[in-house]
């Protein structure tokens, strides 16, 4: 069975296998550790393994990468990218970095490395609203890519940060019809959303949250439906901690009840597998290049910490 090949490889090479809550379900299942963002960034500077296998997307390898730069950091396919990352080349932000010299410059970590070294702090959808909130009111910032959150933040703490046009076309694609059709369907359900989706949908739901706070409200809240706007690879999390629950994930269009990431969904259990066993595909960054992301990474672990955040 490939999945004890998988953790009999495990054992062997003493790896430590992190997984996004939107990978496939059985890739889930056999992680060391499931997380979003902040958790897995986490997670991977604590890393004491010297082989770590991410299973997500390419600049979630390149973070733990940064974190962790004399160890060896694997992902199962390398075409496992990011349209958000994607949205906002490096060369492109230099050169409207440039038109705001005097601003301070706040990345979400979905993002490359090389848009890392460009930037003064990291942040995630689970620490954004209260690190920016944390900075000095004067300062002036500019907050990239997803224009999304940093729209959401700017609301949440009354900023009027400069914002980079980019987004996450998982999210930003869901329309407000096929929220309100579902509502309409199940009156008794609580939309729950990710700030990744655009303000016309947050502004339907009633809780706004990153991946993980997503599933603290719903394990906590005494609702029994939810409507779910965010990534489909969310529910298999969901279900396990909510077995007597109902979720509903809002579609993007009307020919399935599905929002799935492409990227997230190119790893597989045989890539996993071919990953551990061949060690490799492989992250490499510059050492310059980890040198400057460093310091935003670490300015945000710091922050999260003195917040009580993490």
């Amino acid at each position: 069975m490939l999945k004890n090949k998988i953790l009999e490889l495990k054992a062997q090479k003493s790896a430590l296998i992190l997984a996004h809550y939107y990978q496939e379900d059985a890739i889930q299942e056999i992680a060391d550790f499931t997380g979003d963002s902040l958790a897995l960034s986490k997670r991977a500077q604590e890393a004491e393994n010297d082989v770590i296998v991410f299973c997500g997307v390419h600049f979630m390898a390149e973070t733990a990468k940064i974190l962790n730069p004399t160890k060896k950091i694997l992902l199962p396919d390398l075409e496992a990218g990011c349209s958000l990352a994607d949205s906002c080349p490096a060369d492109a932000f230099a050169a409207f970095k440039k038109d705001y010299p005097d601003h301070f410059v706040v990345s979400y970590i979905n993002c490359t490395a090389e848009m890392k070294s460009l930037s003064d702090l990291i942040c995630t959808s689970g620490n954004a609203v209260q690190l920016v909130d944390a900075l000095p009111k004067e300062l002036k910032i500019i907050f990239a890519p997803d224009k999304n959150l940093g729209a959401y933040v700017n609301q949440q703490t009354g900023r009027e940060m400069v914002l980079w046009n980019g987004t996450c076309h998982v999210h930003d694609q869901l329309k407000t019809q096929f929220v309100m059709e579902l509502k309409m369907k199940h009156p008794d359900a609580q939309v729950v959303a990710h700030p990744e989706c655009s303000g016309p949908v947050l502004a339907l739901a009633d809780f706004t949250g990153s991946t993980a706070a997503m599933l603290k409200f719903v394990r906590q809240n005494e609702s029994k439906k939810f409507i779910i706007a965010s990534e489909t690879g969310i529910l298999y999390q969901m279900k396990k901690e909510n077995p007597a629950k109902e979720f509903h994930i809002v579609p993007v269009d009307e020919t399935c009840a599905c929002n799935d990431c492409m990227y997230m969904k190119y790893n597989t259990l045989e890539k996993l597998y071919d990953c551990l066993l061949n060690e490799k595909p492989q992250i490499f960054l510059p050492k310059n290049t980890i040198a400057k992301a460093q310091k935003p990474l670490d300015l945000m672990m710091k922050m999260s910490k003195s917040l009580k955040i993490i």
